[in-house]
């Protein structure tokens, strides 16, 4: 295999001045250069990038680990993610898990072996003592609340937007509110919760299992949810949803099964993706594209720990 004494030697200069040459160094002359190419050439010699992330300690990639890419909530993560990357000249590594953990314990892995610079958990399955027992291999970023904790993040407080939108529907006249959540595990989900129950608490209303929808993720298990309601005896007069898709699909069923909407059950969501201005549903907008790019600079920022939290807007539309 050709190495660089050998492009050296054809080429009659040092190998400090091949390396200078394939490394784009300046202040080496223009006759060198074309001696050094024109070997490479004939050699068909091309450095080994891997090599060269070794020696610089560096590899410029960048982990992202996601349970669905085909999710608008995670595209638009990724696309806040992507614009600051190609504004630094990183490049991104993809990682799918489909909330396995065995998926998220490879995404780790690569830090491990220094496959990646740093990585950014936008969902994680992994419990809390395994993500921080790889900290000291590389940058970790979480899009969760860590406050209390040795990891960056940049987070929703789940608890203060859920108890918001509550409130709102509670001053709309409803106290049969009901939610929909993706999955019952997760910081976020819990955060959720609590902020239901607390909810219930301060006004003195009953706990009802049926009015809590889960794993719920997309347009049609927001249709379903709709045809659940038609054969509840005790409906919810309102629902909470924690994202745009479903939301959708849940007005969709309900005018599909003469369900009238704000008048038989109020919906309103969260992300104010692009579905939601179509269907004019009342959301709260999170901005996911900031939230990326804020998550990229703290992966940037290696292990300097911060905690940023985005707030969210209310975008008051037709179905309250």
């Amino acid at each position: 295999m050709t190495n660089i004494r050998d492009i050296a030697k054809l080429a009659g200069v040092s190998v400090t001045t091949v390396s200078r040459v394939i490394n784009n160094h300046p202040y080496v002359s223009e006759e060198k250069v074309s001696a050094v190419k024109a070997a490479m050439k004939k050699f068909n010699y091309h450095r080994n990038i891997n090599a060269v992330h070794l020696s610089k300690g560096k590899t410029h990639l960048i982990g992202i680990v996601v349970p669905f890419s085909n999710h608008p909530y995670f595209g638009l993560l990724i696309d806040g993610i992507a614009h600051a990357a190609l504004e630094h000249n990183y490049k991104l590594v993809l990682i799918q898990t489909n909330y396995k953990e065995t998926k998220e314990m490879e995404a780790l892995k690569m830090l491990e072996d220094k496959q990646i610079d740093a990585l950014i958990i936008c969902s994680r399955i992994c419990a809390w003592g395994v993500i921080e027992s790889y900290r000291h291999y590389g940058p970790i970023v979480l899009c969760e609340d860590s406050r209390n904790d040795k990891i960056s993040s940049t987070f929703i407080d789940h608890y203060k937007t859920f108890t918001r939108a509550l409130d709102y529907l509670y001053e709309k006249g409803h106290q049969q509110i009901g939610y929909t959540i993706g999955r019952q595990t997760g910081v976020n989900s819990s955060q959720r919760d609590a902020a239901y129950k607390d909810f219930l608490t301060r006004f003195a209303l009953p706990y009802e299992p049926s009015y809590i929808f889960t794993n719920r993720y997309d347009v049609e298990d927001g249709v379903s949810v709709a045809e659940y309601l038609l054969n509840m005896k005790n409906c919810p007069t309102a629902l909470l949803v924690t994202n745009d898709q479903v939301a959708a699909g849940i007005l969709m069923g309900c005018r599909e099964n003469g369900l009238a909407v704000p008048n038989d059950l109020a919906i309103m969501s969260f992300d104010n993706q692009p579905i939601s201005k179509v269907m004019h549903l009342t959301t709260l907008e999170i901005p996911f594209v900031e939230v990326g790019k804020k998550l990229f600079q703290q992966a940037l920022n290696g292990q300097d720990v911060s905690h940023e939290e985005v707030h969210v807007r209310l975008i008051e539309r037709k179905t309250v």
